[in-house]
């Protein structure tokens, strides 16, 4: 679903992201873990075409990137670690605007909000301004309307931030039910508990290199993913 091929990234002469590469298959949930500034969100953004690539290639579905980002995009769902939405929307709005852009039709996006929104108890909120809004609020009404659209890939930049205790309990399950009707997510976080409970792979990145990637299980080689992190982090 998303094959990272040698991905270099350079900002001048720094190098943010070092020939990394990995693989993302159907029913993954893969997390994505590294320090502040170890290159993180700078893949991610390559992978969603906001970046440039130096170097290497990028694959979501088959598709490279660089060939034909719009068809990438078209398959991918984003929602950045501080999302930007127009607040002068209301929630319905915001959902109805992402998914024209997505060419959802009228049922199918209807059932999906009423769906989605009420499991993130967000329905009897959808006709306010946005402005109005809660941060938590805010990361829910991106996260339906991310849903709508079907994606085959969801690429998420710590999607937990700001979501209550209940919220992301529920959260976590949809994420479930998605790959296992064959999607598959790609997310950083530094809630490294969630990670290890949540997801079936995993890769480590310091100063733009991968410096493990595996399942879960490999990773970990039989500590908590926390010591496995810290261990790596210090070598």
């Amino acid at each position: 679903m998303l094959k990272i091929t040698n991905l270099t990234k350079k900002f001048g002469e720094k190098v943010a992201v070092d020939n990394i590469s990995l693989n993302v298959e159907s029913g993954d949930i893969f997390a994505f873990i590294g320090h502040n500034g170890a290159g993180k969100t700078t893949t991610i953004k390559c992978i969603v075409g906001i970046a440039d690539l130096s170097g290497g290639d990028i694959l979501v579905n088959g598709i490279s990137v660089k060939q034909d980002p719009m068809e990438c995009k078209k398959q991918i769902a984003y929602i950045p670690d501080n999302p930007d939405i127009y607040t002068a929307l209301t929630g319905i709005q915001y959902i109805n605007l992402v998914a024209n852009i997505y060419r959802v039709d009228k049922k199918t996006r209807e059932e999906l909000t009423v769906k989605y929104a009420t499991e993130l108890e967000l329905l009897n909120e959808l006709n306010n301004p946005i402005s109005t809004y809660s941060h938590g609020m805010r990361q829910k009404l991106v996260l339906i309307a991310s849903f709508v659209h079907s994606p085959k890939l969801m690429i998420l930049d710590e999607p937990f931030v700001g979501l209550d205790p209940k919220a992301s309990f529920t959260v976590k399950n949809l994420m479930k039910e998605f790959v296992k009707n064959g999607g598959a997510i790609f997310f950083s976080t530094h809630v490294l508990e969630v990670a290890e409970k949540l997801c079936n792979k995993v890769a480590i990145i310091k100063d733009g290199k991968i410096i493990a990637c595996g399942t879960m299980s490999e990773v970990k080689k039989d500590k908590s993913l926390e010591s496995a992190f810290l261990e790596s982090a210090n070598d």
